[in-house]
């Protein structure tokens, strides 16, 4: 986020004047943009409002941008002196992709602002809680010698052997190099089922709350979703039944171990009934299992995907909550026909995935750091979550409630008072933390989705803090 510069002798209004008057010219605002508020860019600035009103003033002048009683300050459909440009504006709110949830987009302006957050809202690891040691000592030991063009969009051969390896040891799964595709992350497993194996109109269930409800793939996509209640074992498969026989539903999309955002597991028996009956009724289901291997019991829950033996699951995968977003490696399993359907849409896109991060999680999979890393990750992430639910009992008592999740990086929490999502949201925003309101997830109003894996925990402990005051403010409102 631009700032202006205090130690310079050119006024503050006037290099504001002219950041923004740049921007313009460059068309990084274009016709019709709307500015922000006087107030609200005083606030981003870190500047008295009545400086920006000087800055507003001089451009106005120059005739780039307009203020209207109820309408704000826009840049001017025609700029003096200047040729017309293209009305972007009835381009981006145009096309098929519908842009991010409000709640999550006024979270995402909140980190760019440049304030400073505690954020409890971003669900990745913290740097410290990733291997980066263990991969600076591969890198060093290591030569790298492979080539540098395109590679297979069905993902770097080596890499897809060390996942069939990991995912039989680790998951109990079945696999082979063929039936595994890489991705960069979950989300783009999700993105190309969406695109390639469904059509608009069809219908799919998904858990409600479920992390799904805030990806806008699916309605981008046409795609009808009907929820399916998540009770302390997981969802029911007379629920699947229903829906199949009043909507025919055309796919399941599970998260069944420390489901987010609720942290449940789903019980074994459950994730049997589950697919006994999507067998029964010739439906996939597609399950998401970032979590598992953050179980803080000894062994990790099963996924369903061990038990499947006709091929009914696409199984999906990544090291995002385990090692590092920032790899941006995934997997998906699935039968060869669908992998062979997705790589061609895969090839498609961007010609697959960069070589110099699927050679190093090749060989972190491999690697004999890597269980020793997960111990770690393991024994960090439980700590964090004790500190986060001890601070949330000493500082709200029976305001609010919550089930300890034996795994995963988030809790979820239950506002025991009528409360308005978006008000605790600003609140929080005033206060200086971030959190993600329930309803984004589809549930009811009144929860929220505390991830207590980003922040460090001295953060943790203040942005409880900060948290219990906003709610306390709305409470009081």
């Amino acid at each position: 986020m631009w700032k202006p510069d205090r130690n310079s002798k050119q006024p503050l209004y006037q290099q504001i004047a002219a950041y923004l008057e740049q921007r313009i010219t460059l068309g990084e605002l274009p016709p019709g943009s709307l500015l922000p508020s006087e107030r609200k860019l005083a606030e981003q600035l870190g500047v008295n409002r009545s400086t920006v009103v000087q800055a507003y003033e001089t451009i106005r002048a120059s005739g780039m941008i307009e203020s209207m009683t109820g309408s704000g300050t826009r840049v001017c459909g025609h700029k003096w002196g200047m040729d017309s440009a293209p009305n972007w504006k009835n381009y981006v709110e145009g096309g098929t992709f519908l842009p991010n949830l409000p709640f999550m987009r006024r979270i995402r302006e909140a980190i760019q602002s440049g304030e400073p957050f505690i954020n409890l809202a971003n669900g990745e690891l913290a740097s410290e809680l990733s291997p980066n040691e263990e991969i600076r000592t591969l890198m060093q030991n290591k030569p790298f010698n492979e080539p540098l063009g395109y590679g297979d969009p069905q993902g770097y051969v080596p890499l897809r052997t060390a996942i069939t390896t990991f995912l039989y040891e680790q998951r109990g799964i079945q696999a082979t190099d063929e039936s595994i595709l890489v991705t960069s992350g979950s989300q783009q497993s999700l993105y190309l089922i969406t695109q390639c194996l469904l059509s608009p109109g069809d219908a799919i269930a998904i858990e409600n709350p479920s992390y799904g409800y805030s990806l806008p793939m699916f309605q981008s996509a046409g795609i009808r979703l009907f929820g399916l209640n998540v009770d302390e074992h997981g969802i029911n498969p007379d629920d699947i039944r229903a829906l199949y026989k009043q909507h025919r539903i055309r796919m399941v999309f599970l998260n069944p171990n420390y489901q987010n955002p609720t942290g449940m597991v789903m019980s074994p028996l459950r994730k049997a009934e589950v697919l006994s009956c999507c067998e029964q009724l010739g439906i996939p289901i597609v399950e998401d299992d970032p979590f598992s291997l953050t179980s803080f019991d000894e062994e990790a829950p099963p996924p369903i995907k061990a038990l499947d033996r006709n091929g009914s699951v696409l199984y999906i995968g990544s090291l995002s909550k385990v090692a590092a977003s920032g790899l941006r490696i995934g997997w998906m399993v699935a039968p060869q026909t669908v992998i062979r359907r997705l790589s061609d849409a895969r090839q498609q896109m961007d010609f697959g995935l960069s070589i110099f991060p699927q050679w190093i999680a090749a060989h972190l999979i491999e690697s004999s750091a890597l269980n020793p890393h997960l111990e770690r990750l393991r024994d960090s992430l439980l700590l964090r979550r004790d500190v986060m639910a001890e601070a949330l009992y000493r500082k709200l008592g029976n305001e609010v409630s919550f089930q300890l999740p034996n795994g995963g990086l988030n809790l979820w929490c239950k506002i025991n008072a009528d409360i308005k999502d978006y008000r605790l949201l600003n609140s929080g925003i005033r206060n200086g933390v971030l959190f993600i309101p329930g309803n984004v997830f589809g549930g009811e109003s009144g929860y929220v989705r505390l991830s207590y894996a980003r922040s460090s925990i001295e953060e943790i402990a203040t942005g409880i803090d900060k948290f219990a005051q906003a709610l306390k403010e709305t409470l009081s409102r």
